[in-house]
Order: C-alpha cells, then sequence, then structure tokens
C-alpha cells in the first residue's frame, strides 16, 4: 500500500524534459549538428572520407576473379548552407555492398552516395593491386606481376562517368646515352600511368598491354638468365625517351574507338641523375568532336 501511493505522489509531479529523456531514452531527441545552416556562404568541393579499406572482387580476362582489398576515396559536394555532411553514411553505403564490391555495385554505389548524402556531385576512388601471370619470352617460367589500379567515378546531377587510371611498371632505355656510348647505354625502370575513360568495354589488360608494347621493354617478375638476355637486348634495340613512350601510346589511344577521353604520363627514375624525368599527354576526344 505505501509503494503504491508513492507511486501516485510521484505521477502527480510534473515531469521536466531531462527527467523524461532518462526515464524513456529512445524518446530523446539528439540535435543533428552537421545538418544545421552555416553562414559563411563557402561551399566545399569535396568533403568526406579518405583510406578507408574494403574488399573488392574484380573479374579477369580469362574470367577468373580476383579478390582482393581497395583503398577507397569517397567525397561529396557540400553546399554553402550546411555545416557539415554525415561521414557515417560514406561507411555505411560501403558496409551495405557486402561482402565484396565488384565494377558493378561501384557504379551503383556512386548514385546511392549522392542521394544519401544529399549533394549534387560526388567523387569515389577505388584502388587495388591487380595481378597478372604472365610467362618469361624464353624460359616460360610464369610468375605474377603486380599492377597499380584506380576506378575513380563521378556523378554530377544524376549523370555518373566512370575513368579507369592504371600504373604500369616498364624498362627504358635513353637513345642519347646508346647513341654517343662505345658500348652499352643507361636504362632504368619507368612508372607509365594511363587513365581512361571509355566509351566501350576494355579489359585491363587490354590497357596494361597497350602500355608494355609501346615501352623499351616490359617487365617480368621472374627471368632466367635467357630471358634476362633478351629483355637486355629488347630494350637497347627499342631505345625510348619520356617523350618518345608518351607519344607513342596516345598514338593507339587516339585510334581506339572505345576511348573517349585520357592522360598519359611517363615517369623514368633516372639511373645516372637524382631526378626523374617526366612527360604527359592529355585529350578529350570527346570535347573535341562536340566543339
Amino acid at each position: 500500500m505505501e509503494s503504491t501511493l508513492e507511486g501516485i505522489a510521484t505521477a502527480a509531479l510534473p515531469s521536466s524534459p531531462q527527467a523524461e529523456s532518462r526515464a524513456n531514452p529512445s524518446r530523446q531527441m539528439m540535435a543533428d549538428v552537421q545538418a544545421s545552416a552555416d553562414s559563411r556562404r563557402i561551399a566545399i568541393d569535396r568533403v568526406g572520407i579518405k583510406d578507408i579499406r574494403h574488399p573488392v572482387r574484380i573479374q579477369d580476362r580469362s574470367g577468373r576473379e580476383q579478390h582482393t582489398v581497395a583503398t577507397f576515396k569517397m567525397y561529396v559536394h557540400l553546399p554553402h548552407d550546411f555545416k557539415g555532411t554525415h561521414m557515417s553514411r560514406f561507411v555505411a553505403i560501403l558496409n551495405n555492398h557486402q561482402p565484396e564490391i565488384s565494377v558493378t555495385t561501384f557504379k551503383d554505389m556512386l548514385r546511392e552516395m549522392a542521394e544519401r548524402l544529399e549533394s549534387e556531385a560526388g567523387h569515389i576512388e577505388m584502388r587495388f593491386p591487380f595481378f597478372i601471370n604472365k610467362r618469361a619470352p624464353v624460359s616460360g617460367v610464369a610468375s605474377l606481376l603486380d599492377y597499380d589500379v584506380t576506378f575513380i567515378g563521378e556523378i554530377h546531377q544524376g549523370q555518373p562517368s566512370l575513368s579507369i587510371r592504371v600504373v604500369v611498371p616498364v624498362t627504358s632505355l635513353c637513345p642519347c646515352s646508346k647513341e654517343i656510348s662505345a658500348y652499352g647505354a643507361h636504362n632504368q625502370r619507368s612508372h607509365v600511368t594511363v587513365t581512361v575513360r571509355t566509351r566501350g568495354f576494355l579489359w585491363l589488360e587490354e590497357l596494361i598491354d597497350l602500355v608494355e608494347s609501346q615501352a623499351s621493354c616490359e617487365l617480368f617478375g621472374l627471368l632466367k638468365r635467357a630471358d634476362e638476355k633478351f629483355v637486355t637486348e629488347r630494350a637497347y634495340d627499342n631505345p625510348k625517351f619520356v617523350e618518345d613512350t608518351v607519344r607513342d601510346i596516345a598514338g593507339v589511344l587516339n585510334h581506339d574507338e572505345r576511348i573517349a577521353a585520357y592522360m598519359v604520363e611517363s615517369e623514368n627514375f633516372e639511373s645516372i641523375h637524382n631526378h626523374s624525368a617526366y612527360a604527359m599527354i592529355e585529350r578529350d576526344k570527346d570535347a573535341e568532336a562536340s566543339g
């Protein structure tokens, strides 16, 4: 009887919002600071998260699937009147595409990100190692070689676009050194970076093959002595300045109807200098055709 009276007396007392929230946490209203207004009237071009890793699945030209881990960058445009974006939603989008992200789901993520973050523009980069099983040119011994690949997705006003970037390590041999030397010529390992926007389907291996075919010589993970002789002599017979490399690759891309736009960069890590040599060619074939 005593406890019943205490309950009636407590119920008769006016309850404060703080007391009600403590009594029922699910009814507590939490402030959404990110969604509050900002008075500085300065839009942010890109805001989001960087360097978050997630499993991905990539199909290669042989029909097999490579299961690897990609590093993601995810950004959206933030209007001038919003204080901040909801960072947790980026992570939620990644986790919604369990267990692994593929090329198809990557495109879907662009639209989902723009919708969930209520933004007119978004940007996603997915960077991952891609492996090709290569056979040495003489002995035929097989070994894996890895390539640095990035899928770059952009969406603006609901219109998505996808670009592919691949870094291809190759050998370059200096034409000048070969010309002026009584014997030998200096060579170096080079990184050729090709970024393309395509009109049609293009295997990653096709893009890599294109680059390697225009270098002084391609690289291999494992070589026997007969293979070393072959690649050394091949590079010597096929000297390339950094300018030659980007021009030759650009010439092939110019004639490939599947390529809508491209950027070709080559960096030679010089073996007789303490600096790199660099060249770049960029072209938007679609823009030229429409303009």
